[in-house]
């Protein structure tokens, strides 16, 4: 698995180049198995077929073969040759047929984006990756346990911010994680002090869920007597992870007066607990996170400048999980290894492409919920597509025709909708894209997509002609 390990010599002046690559993403007869990268630049031909175990071999310079287990897997599958700078699918008479964005094909020219289901696995097919020269050819998660899942991926970009990252967490430099609800930051704050080597407790508060009359004495402490109800003394948050890590979640939604307190904390390490006049020192690293924009927060003289400085040592971005599809594999691997009752649990076809189709508003955090219902639904046998996602399957139909709805719409309306749908057929259903080129968030597409009863899907199911 890409790991901070694996791109220890990544430096941000590395040269990165934009190759083509496929991923393998989700075998759903082995879902625990993780995910493979494999760099197309060079290869005229990549051929697929079954094999005992999952393997990638070089044929010559040229050639590359992939095998995967599974009596899905024809012998010999599919391959996708390398033609004039495209690439094309080519189904080589197999069992079980070769499919590109769900519809079967014997030939189709690759889009960025495409997912190919062989037998029962799937791959997702990128024109242009950033990618360092040093990198291997064919990386496969199974090589390499991660001990820290956050900081697991198969995408060379992520995996270079991550590497930086985990210097960074080596250092005593305050780190501010900001990534939309759901995507992880939690978790990240986790691996950043489990790499800390810091000996004590890691400690997280959410900053938005502290009573307002409240906050100073949660997070500095109190002593017995301070105010109504203090009936003993209380070390407060900071102190509580003395000589370990302090995540401050939701740190957005502190109150100026608290942001005032912290800031001096921060600079003097010491807290003053509530009701006392004597101070007392603390060793803690201070994570933040937040889903919100501080920066424009500040503009609005809504949070604190100075204390965003003293917060923002170091700044990660977490991806929403509609922008890192190629690692739903490497996340569907820890959920249910976490999970006892699914040691042996499946996905049928229709159910993985299901999980690669989704939008995923609430990112990791809706994958982890869909995947441990339908583990109790399924009994621990074969997820279904019918397990996954209850309530979210739109009618089919052409995805520019108009839905029941547009005749009751206003001109102005329909004019929004015509130009959501425009959008919509240019990142071929790709929501993440859609909200960035109309700068708006995900979740207002998301409204608007719910509004006018549009299936984002269906955009990505519109196929070319083969060879086209």
């Amino acid at each position: 698995m890409e790991t901070f390990e694996d791109s220890g010599d990544a430096h941000p002046s590395e040269p990165r180049r934009p190759l083509p690559h496929l991923f393998l993403v989700l075998e759903c007869d082995r879902p625990t198995a993780g995910g493979v990268r494999y760099c197309l630049e060079g290869l005229d031909v990549v051929e697929f077929g079954r094999t005992d175990e999952r393997s990638a071999q070089m044929l010559d310079e040229k050639r590359l073969r992939v095998g995967v287990p599974g009596r899905s897997m024809s012998g010999t599958h599919a391959r996708i040759a390398g033609q004039g700078g495209d690439f094309v699918l080519e189904d080589r008479g197999s069992k079980n047929g070769s499919f590109v964005n769900g519809v079967r094909t014997s030939s189709q020219a690759l889009g960025d984006g495409d997912v190919i289901e062989l037998g029962h696995t799937l791959f997702v097919f990128r024109t242009a990756v950033p990618t360092p020269a040093f990198l291997p050819r064919v990386f496969d998660s199974a090589a390499r346990a991660a001990p820290y899942p956050a900081f697991s991926t198969l995408l060379p970009p992520l995996a270079d911010e991550l590497a930086i990252l985990a210097r960074i967490a080596k250092s005593e430099l305050t780190v501010l994680v900001i990534g939309d609800t759901g995507t992880g930051k939690e978790l990240l704050a986790r691996g950043i002090h489990e790499l800390s080597g810091r000996s004590g407790p890691f400690v997280a508060v959410n900053c938005g869920a502290l009573a307002v009359n409240l906050v100073e004495s949660s997070l500095f402490g109190h002593v017995k007597g301070a105010f109504s109800g203090a009936h003993r003394d209380e070390a407060g948050f900071l102190r509580a992870a003395h000589q370990g890590t302090l995540l401050l979640d939701e740190i957005g939604d502190l109150p100026l007066g608290a942001q005032a307190a912290l800031l001096r904390v921060l600079e003097e390490r010491e807290v003053v607990p509530v009701g006392s006049a004597r101070p007392v020192p603390f060793d803690a690293r201070v994570i933040a996170a937040t889903h919100r924009n501080l920066d424009a927060l500040v503009a609005k003289e809504e949070f604190r400048g100075d204390l965003l400085a003293r917060l923002g040592g170091y700044r990660a971005t977490l991806r929403p999980l509609a922008e890192r599809r190629e690692d739903l594999g490497l996340i569907v691997r820890e959920v249910l290894a976490s999970l006892p009752e699914a040691p042996n649990v499946k996905l049928s076809p229709e159910a993985g492409f299901a999980l690669l189709r989704h939008d995923y508003p609430f990112n990791v955090r809706e994958l982890v919920h869909e995947l441990e219902r339908a583990v109790v639904i399924s009994d621990g046998g074969v997820i279904q597509k019918a397990h996954l996602f209850p309530g979210t399957d739109a009618p089919a139909g052409s995805p520019s025709g108009p839905s029941p709805k547009v005749s009751e719409l206003s001109a102005e309306d329909t004019a929004l909708r015509d130009d959501l749908v425009r959008h919509l057929t240019a990142h071929r259903g790709n929501v993440a894209d859609v909200a960035r080129e109309m700068g708006k968030a995900r979740m207002q597409i998301h409204r608007w997509l719910k509004r006018f009863d549009i299936d984002p899907g269906v955009f990505r199911l519109k196929q070319k002609s083969p060879g086209s």
